[in-house]
């Protein structure tokens, strides 16, 4: 299984940004997806998650992020708008895959990270 982010980039504060991240591989199903991030210097945090339209944001994006998931296609994205300097962080995608249908196994993925840098 492997997770593809894209989307980051440089971006003025007050600026907008869409991720996407694409599951591919041994995939019988997904049950969350979300997004993390981490600034330098600290730890990787959570952002969003989204499972069978459960979604849940950290307080510090709620109001400006939206996460969205195409089940379908084993993707997710985050729509960030009103971007602050502090959202500047490598933001990294995570799925909670269940490769077989004939097995309960599960398992976290992590896509590689997608930088993204707010300009004040």
């Amino acid at each position: 299984v492997q997770l593809q982010a894209s989307g980051g980039g440089l971006v003025e504060t007050g600026g907008s940004l869409t991720l996407s991240c694409a599951a591919s591989g041994t995939i019988a199903s997904i049950n969350v997806m979300g997004w993390y991030r981490q600034a330098a210097g600290k730890q990787r945090e959570l952002v969003a998650t989204i499972r069978s339209g459960r979604i849940t944001y950290a307080d510090s994006v709620k109001g400006r992020f939206t996460i969205s998931r195409d089940v379908g296609k084993n993707m997710v994205f985050l729509q960030m708008n009103s971007l602050k300097v502090e959202d500047t962080a490598v933001y990294y995608c995570k799925a909670d895959v269940r490769p077989f249908y004939y097995s309960d196994y599960r398992s976290d993925y992590w896509g590689q990270g997608t930088l993204v840098t707010v300009s004040s």
